[in-house]
């Protein structure tokens, strides 16, 4: 059996960055149901990654855990939003093992610079240090401390005009490795509350995932119709996501409690 510090050239390889850099679009689907065995479930359905939502929905750092367990095993990359740009949910999600994280409201490059610094130990930024955690195998991968910034892959989002229009200075911010767009709130800030699949909305995230490429960065997007997954595929990002266990679950029953309602009150 190999021993713990044979494991950590696995450790340092982010899956994430790996998968990125085979050239192809990634394609992802949000967890939102905080159900360990549907994230279980759809770790194994052939998604490229999954993100677990700890932002909008009731995912707390013990259900994190759990789902970063459930997907261990599986070929699907997990991806974890915190719900802040906040240093101590970075602490907390990274000593369990989260090695790529979103932060929601990336509104300038200070910010940014803030959440990269979050990602590092002192020397390097502010995370902060503890000698056994499940990341480091509770110290029995001798150099994480040394080493741990090589694994992490650290995803901002741009969700506001404001955003946008600083969205190149945003990327260049070095180690933060990818802009993700979200519609929801652009489409909010941008007059058109509840329309995410807006021409208008998709058009302003093409254009700016392509300044996010153009300053040597990874450009992804939330799409939140089908057709607007497929113009951002069309259009060169690099990872989308393309529904969510919510969305499966309760469109898919809605289908089926119509169809076999429609039967039943025909009789």
């Amino acid at each position: 059996m190999a021993a713990p510090d044979d494991q950590s050239e696995t450790l340092y390889a982010n899956p994430f960055r790996r998968r990125l850099s085979e050239g192809r679009p990634l394609i992802g689907a949000w967890a939102m149901l905080n159900s360990t065995a549907a994230i279980e479930g759809l770790s194994w359905a052939g998604f490229d990654w999954l993100l677990i939502d700890g932002e909008h929905s009731p995912v707390e750092l013990g259900d994190v855990l759990s789902h970063l367990r459930a997907m261990e095993a599986s070929p699907t990359v997990a991806i974890t939003r915190i719900a802040d740009n906040d240093p101590v949910l970075f602490k907390r999600h990274l000593d369990i093992g989260a090695r790529t994280i979103m932060v929601p409201m990336i509104q300038s490059a200070g910010e940014a610079a803030s959440a990269v610094q979050a990602m590092r130990y002192p020397g390097a930024g502010q995370r902060g240090f503890a000698a056994m955690h499940r990341a480091s195998r509770y110290g029995h991968i001798r150099d994480y401390v040394q080493r741990a910034g090589e694994g992490l892959f650290l995803i901002g989002q741009v969700e506001t005009p404001a955003a946008l229009s600083q969205v190149s200075e945003i990327a260049a911010v070095e180690g933060m490795d990818a802009v993700f767009f979200g519609p929801g709130d652009l489409s909010a800030h941008m007059g058109k509350l509840g329309h995410p699949a807006d021409p208008e909305i998709s058009e302003a995230i093409v254009r700016g995932a392509r300044q996010v490429q153009a300053a040597g960065k990874f450009a992804g997007a939330l799409a939140a119709s089908a057709d607007q997954a497929r113009l951002f595929l069309s259009a060169g990002l690099d990872f989308v996501s393309v529904g969510s266990d919510c969305g499966l679950l309760f469109s898919g029953a809605d289908r089926l409690a119509q169809e076999f309602l429609a039967q039943a009150r025909r009789r």
